[in-house]
């Protein structure tokens, strides 16, 4: 069958927009909303979106960056795009170490490096979850209550990144979710994970130590708060080992985990 895309506005008065999937000719699916990493609703984001519609689902991207169908112009796409292609020319070591990032901006002519070191300054360190969960709290009420190809089926949410650690905070939110995904993202918490009702799944790389090292602690508490939780930790995979764009891709856990990712879908979707 053939899959219908397009970007689509919704929220109270059309502020909000996003880029959805689905397989044409059928008219009710159950949805899941796909949660972008720091570099918002770009190529590997859209191709994620149109694997799960492939899939049989309808599935929703919110663009967390765009409001009224305008950018803050540090994190516009262009912009972003270019912070990604620089940060995808160091070590994914040197990504959060401004000594480092400095060396290798400091080469780069005069406006490039001024522009690039701005949006880094927004992608890893000025963005604030909560400016977004009205983005996501919206998607998940559009696609069950208003999108005639979802209203009234289930909804659960898959992030990558940021978008993972926003997928367990729409958990949180939405008491209406039947599962949230979590690939690579922090942990949601004290306060939040008493709010979650849904099943939480989680996808981590061994090498991604800083996230790899608070899932113990996470699980505990999720343990506590009598709820569900299962997390698989992929040997010798990195933080976004799931983004096939980025030099940090792992086919070997990429594939395991999307196979695991459709079992989840199907058992909470059906």
């Amino acid at each position: 069958m053939t899959i219908k895309e397009e970007w689509i506005k919704y929220g109270k008065n059309n502020e909000f927009s996003g880029f959805t999937a689905r397989l044409e000719g059928v008219e009710s699916l159950p949805a899941i909303i796909v949660i972008q990493e720091i570099w918002g609703v770009d190529g590997h984001i859209q191709d994620v979106v149109r694997r799960l519609a492939g899939a049989g689902y309808v599935a929703f991207a919110p663009d967390l960056f765009s409001l009224e169908g305008t950018y803050p112009d540090p994190i516009s796409p262009e912009r972003v795009e270019g912070a990604k292609q620089f940060l995808n020319s160091m070590p994914s070591s040197s990504w959060r170490n401004p000594v480092e990032r400095e060396e290798a901006l400091i080469r780069l002519p005069l406006g490039q490096r001024t522009m690039i070191s701005e949006s880094l300054k927004s992608l890893l360190g000025g963005l604030n979850p909560t400016d977004y969960h009205n983005h996501l709290t919206g998607a998940a009420a559009f696609l069950r209550n208003t999108y005639r190809y979802t209203k009234g089926q289930g909804v659960v949410s898959v992030g990558f990144c940021l978008g993972g650690a926003l997928s367990a905070v729409l958990a949180s939110l939405d008491p209406e979710l039947k599962g949230a995904v979590i690939f690579y993202g922090n942990a949601p918490s004290t306060e939040q994970i008493a709010n979650i009702v849904c099943p939480v799944l989680g996808f981590h790389g061994e090498l991604d130590t800083r996230l790899v090292e608070g899932l113990p602690a996470f699980a505990a508490a999720m343990k506590e708060a009598g709820k569900s939780f299962e997390y698989t930790v992929y040997p010798n995979a990195q933080h976004a080992f799931f983004n096939d764009t980025r030099p940090s891709y792992q086919n070997k856990a990429s594939r395991a985990a999307y196979a695991r990712l459709l079992s989840f879908l199907q058992e909470k979707l059906g």
